[in-house]
């Protein structure tokens, strides 16, 4: 399904995959050498939404967040239109929230170089569907001792109450951060995004980007990407998000990169994911920035947790997994992308890396599933593939 040299051939136009007639896929239109983390939402006019950041490389200053969005019946996603510039700070990780007043939020973490500590979680609202955009406003400001982070969509419960995972990027007692000792929180909201209260998730230390899925009657179930590349971890909790149990390991390996679910009409929950882990990896980074430059300061410390983040697993295959029982097994998984995932640079300008990680989900009311993700960090993957796909069969 892919190349491993590093060098791909951007189709713009939606169509048919080559050897999947089942499966709609096109790339993003995009300016950048590095185009890194998606985050897809239906918009309320009847336009799917994709944000993303990009630049020269992650945790370099030029990063910024970008939007694209594709029209019902379009052949071509829209030309991006880059909605954040900080020339400080790398802007990463956005996501959209369609919020129940109408408007359209778009959040997204702003960094010093390759120090996630020093993170802070930006906001721009739209009134007209991502038309034009409001001034940039700080939701969370800088803390001492740690940086806030998100990756995944807001929940909204049918109390009202707003759910945002976030986790904290915990600065280490000596040398930079490496992730090793962050841990994962909800804010929830009672008044519609004017205050928010934390609540963390217990034992969750090395569990981040935290998906939550809304179960009705069942509560909430949360996953989670681990730092130590071993398993996608799971959380439930029956208060409304206010506890939680420890995070326990799923049957689905993780490698250190990020996941997504969506809970579908049916009721079933889809996953995306790298059928990976430590196990399958056969080199070992420093840290995530570590080929970034900026000297000693990002070189990391011997860990105080007594275990250190594993950076550098494969970050391949994409896989596609089906779970029917509420996430707690996984019986159907399909690979949407094939690859050796190497990873031990995040280097664009040269075609060096050729990871698939990232991916974003979710269903539209004609039942299809729409997937984004990063390819080769050069660009942003979409496909569109009925839920039966995952099962060998077609649209």
């Amino acid at each position: 399904m892919s190349s491993t040299t590093g060098t791909i051939e951007r189709i713009e136009s939606l169509g048919p995959a080559p050897d999947d007639p089942a499966r709609i896929e096109a790339f993003i239109p995009t300016p950048c050498v590095q185009n890194h983390a998606a985050f897809l939402m239906p918009l309320s006019g009847g336009d799917l939404g994709c944000v993303w950041f990009g630049g020269t490389q992650e945790g370099v200053p030029d990063i910024a967040v970008h939007f694209s969005r594709l029209a019902p019946g379009a052949m071509r996603w829209s030309d991006p239109v880059r909605l954040s510039d900080d020339p400080t700070r790398s802007e990463q990780n956005p996501l959209l929230f369609p919020a129940p007043d109408g408007t359209l939020w778009l959040l997204w973490t702003a960094q010093v170089s390759g120090h996630q500590d020093t993170a802070i979680i930006r906001r721009r609202i739209s009134a007209d569907d991502g038309r034009s955009w409001g001034a940039v406003e700080t939701l969370f400001r800088a803390q001492p001792g740690f940086g806030t982070f998100i990756r995944q969509p807001i929940v909204v419960l049918a109390n009202g109450d707003w759910l945002l995972p976030i986790w904290r990027c915990v600065t280490p007692p000596a040398g930079a951060w490496t992730g090793d000792l962050d841990t994962s929180s909800v804010m929830i909201s009672s008044d519609a995004g004017r205050s928010w209260t934390e609540h963390a998730v217990p034992g969750s230390q090395g569990c981040v980007h935290m998906n939550i899925l809304d179960l009705g009657e069942a509560g909430l179930v949360a996953f989670f990407r681990s730092r130590w590349a071993d398993w996608i971890y799971a959380t439930r909790s029956m208060d409304g998000g206010r506890s939680w149990s420890e995070p326990v390991p799923t049957a689905l390996p993780n490698n250190n990169s990020s996941i997504q679910a969506a809970r579908l009409a049916n009721g079933h929950i889809a996953m995306v994911f790298n059928d990976s882990s430590a196990l399958d990896a056969t080199g070992r980074r420093l840290s995530l920035y570590d080929d970034i430059g900026g000297g000693d300061d990002l070189a990391p410390a011997a860990p105080a947790s007594g275990r250190s983040a594993f950076w550098g697993a494969p970050r391949a295959p994409m896989t596609l997994a089906i779970s029917e029982d509420e996430g707690r097994s996984w019986g159907c998984r399909r690979n949407l992308e094939t690859g050796d995932g190497y990873c031990l640079t995040n280097n664009s300008k040269e075609r060096l890396n050729r990871e698939f990680s990232y991916p974003s989900i979710c269903q539209t009311p004609d039942g299809q599933l729409h997937i984004a993700y990063t390819y080769f960090r050069q660009a942003i993957k979409y496909v569109r593939v009925a839920e039966d796909w995952v099962r060998g069969g077609g649209q």
